[in-house]
């Protein structure tokens, strides 16, 4: 199931004026042109900012993502009606052919389980053609990011269109390592309404990511450090096997 901050009515509205520097975006926009990828698949799309983005470029795109009101958002964005939005999971993806296969933000992080992480990567090589691309990011658990999440406890206000003022806090709710908890708790101060969201990401090693895109099928081509978080998060980039 989707975290509320993506599957939730309100909090999907308001995700992209919360996560407005989209820095990282434009990494997988130049691998995209790198590898020469002209059908792209982009797993947990979530409002879609990556797929309209590569649209845009002349790619033939495909999003798909498990909650249906980031979705809603998403086809909002797509005006042109470009992208083929799929609301489902890694783990089912449907034969694409696609050239490259994108997973941004936290979304690497999100399969919790070595079984859920293996059924992503085996649905992604479904989705890709013969010696397609896969990549994504992770955060490096040696940067140690929740140290300085516990830190940022101040509250952010924004002025949303249609929706006024928005306090939005963050708190770490439990840290036991690979896994750290936290929760956001958005305030919508027109009308007092409360809505609070709870996730939970795995930090891989490098060598865990790399150990497990090979026994799945992939061969590992590069792994950079991301140009918008250097030092912090590694972005991968494989293939898949014939």
């Amino acid at each position: 199931m989707p975290d509320p901050i993506f599957a939730h009515p309100l909090l999907a509205r308001v995700y992209d004026s919360f996560d407005a520097d989209r820095d990282d975006l434009a990494a997988y926009l130049a691998i995209a042109a790198e590898l020469t990828a002209h059908r792209v698949l982009d797993v947990g799309c979530e409002t879609g900012c990556l797929a309209v983005l590569l649209a845009g470029r002349g790619a033939t795109v495909v999003g798909v993502d498990p909650a249906e009101e980031s979705l809603r958002v998403a086809r909002s964005k797509d005006r042109t009606g470009r992208v083929r939005w799929i609301q489902g999971d890694a783990a089912a993806l449907p034969a694409l052919d696609a050239d490259l296969a994108t997973m941004t933000g936290n979304v690497a992080q999100v399969f919790l389980t070595d079984d859920d992480w293996a059924q992503a990567l085996q649905g992604i090589h479904t989705a890709l053609r013969p010696h397609g691309h896969l990549a994504f990011e992770t955060r490096r658990p040696e940067f140690h990011a929740w140290a300085q999440w516990a830190v940022d406890v101040d509250p952010v206000t924004l002025d949303i269109a249609d929706i006024g003022p928005v306090e939005r806090r963050l708190e770490v709710t439990d840290v036991g390592l690979p896994f750290v908890s936290f929760r956001y708790t958005y305030r919508f101060l027109t009308d007092g309404v409360v809505v609070t969201s709870d996730s939970t990401l795995r930090f891989r090693s490098r060598g865990e990511v790399e150990s497990s895109l090979v026994a799945h099928g992939y061969r590992v081509l590069d792994v950079r450090e991301a140009p918008d978080r250097p030092g912090r998060e590694l972005v991968f980039i494989a293939e898949r096997s014939a």
